[in-house]
């Protein structure tokens, strides 16, 4: 087997994913990750259709996510009084598997650590190709040689960056941002999801699934692209805080704890669109090679992504331009129609008008267009023939990380 020593970057779903197929196909994988530690908590994912469930099965993991699995959360948008104008149930959004983001990628950590080195607190500052290797510098400033690289490393990606070229070469923004953070439940919400709509603005909080004493809030506004720093977190704190302030209902009182939030995830919703995933010893894989920030079924496109670029390089005997090539072809399709309903993610969440809103609360009351819409998500799921890619038993799981 040619090319064993495999680089990963990106600890969340895509990395860990890959690490585990690729020990069991006999390479030998790094992951490095700048977070000191697995990030906790965070959103619920959800996996839907023949093709996320079939991969899950195959890598074991099935029976370790359903004692996690959150059984969805039905989503209920209200009135500036609180009056109910439109109930999702929570297969809508739940799909047939749904858990919180830091759940899986526990899971993910625990079955892939047997064969793989992890190196938390660290990144890759630099990336060298040479004939026979990858040259890398780390942030810590050793540096190491690797067969290949592999970005895992989001829509953000650091590896595409250093290997493909600037950001905004590839990441386009689809006008609008998101925000989530926790709070403690003081508004006694029971499970599910509540939320407020204002003109190209959406405010919802949420009952933590474990603790009732917890929530969570989720906020999405339209906006041009901003410039601000994705490190500073009282910066994007603020930017939250102007998009929502002269907002009534419980806009007031969630943004207050925000402030107090020692947490924030803020972002853009984006899309990257790169013409080739790969280039010389270097490949990118789920959201760094063709990334939605909400709603384009990334997180069951990276564990059928990983599954497929890892038997792709064991049944090229680690040939990294066939493998590469073959991963691609038979990836981008499916990829891309995934994608694409995060094209329309803040437009459904935030319409720009209250026309619009409107028109969104009375097309999803009916049973006929709702229940269509859940078919689709469906169908695009499954729109990917799965290869049968022998490996070795999966190996025991590690016990979990701190």
């Amino acid at each position: 087997m040619r090319n064993r020593n495999v680089l990963i970057s990106g600890a969340s779903v895509a990395g860990p994913a890959l690490a585990h197929w690729l020990g069991r196909h006999g390479f030998k994988p790094t992951v490095v990750e700048l977070a000191p530690a697995l990030r906790q908590g965070g959103q619920a994912v959800d996996f839907r259709g023949a093709a996320h469930l079939t991969v899950l099965d195959r890598m074991g993991l099935l029976p370790a996510l359903r004692r996690f699995q959150t059984g969805g959360s039905p989503i209920r948008f209200v009135d500036e009084h609180g009056r109910t104008l439109l109930h999702l149930p929570a297969e809508f959004a739940g799909g047939e598997l749904e858990v919180l983001r830091g759940d899986l990628a526990r899971v993910l950590y625990e079955h892939s650590a047997p064969h793989t080195e992890y190196l938390f607190g660290d990144s890759i500052t630099g990336l060298t190709e040479t004939p026979s290797a990858v040259r890398v510098d780390f942030r810590s400033g050793a540096s190491r040689d690797f067969d290949l690289v592999i970005g895992a490393d989001g829509l953000h990606s650091n590896v595409r960056r250093l290997a493909f070229g600037p950001e905004e070469e590839y990441v386009s923004h689809l006008g609008y941002y998101a925000a989530t953070w926790q709070l403690p439940n003081e508004l006694g919400l029971p499970q599910g999801s509540v939320g407020y709509n204002a003109p190209g603005r959406l405010a919802s909080v949420g009952a933590d699934h474990r603790d009732p004493a917890r929530a969570g809030a989720f906020f999405v506004f339209a906006a041009p692209q901003l410039s601000y720093d994705r490190h500073d977190p009282e910066q994007q704190k603020q930017l939250v805080n102007d998009a929502f302030s002269d907002l009534g209902w419980e806009v007031p009182r969630l943004l207050a704890s925000l402030h107090r939030a020692p947490d924030l995830y803020f972002d853009s919703i984006s899309r990257a669109d790169v013409d080739t995933w790969s280039r010389g010893r270097v490949c990118l894989i789920g959201d760094a090679a063709c990334g939605a920030t909400i709603g384009g079924m990334g997180t069951g496109t990276a564990v059928v992504a990983a599954y497929v670029l890892a038997g792709e390089l064991a049944r090229a005997g680690g040939d990294h331009r066939t493998a590469f090539t073959r991963y691609e072809n038979r990836l981008r399709t499916y990829a891309k129609a995934c994608q694409s309903g995060g094209d329309r993610t803040g437009k459904f969440l935030a319409p720009a008008t209250a026309t619009r809103i409107r028109i969104r609360n009375a097309l999803l009351s009916r049973p006929l267009f709702l229940n269509g819409m859940l078919r689709l998500g469906q169908k695009v799921s499954t729109t990917i023939a799965l290869p049968d890619y022998p490996t070795s038993p999966t190996p025991a799981p590690a016990p979990a990380a701190d």
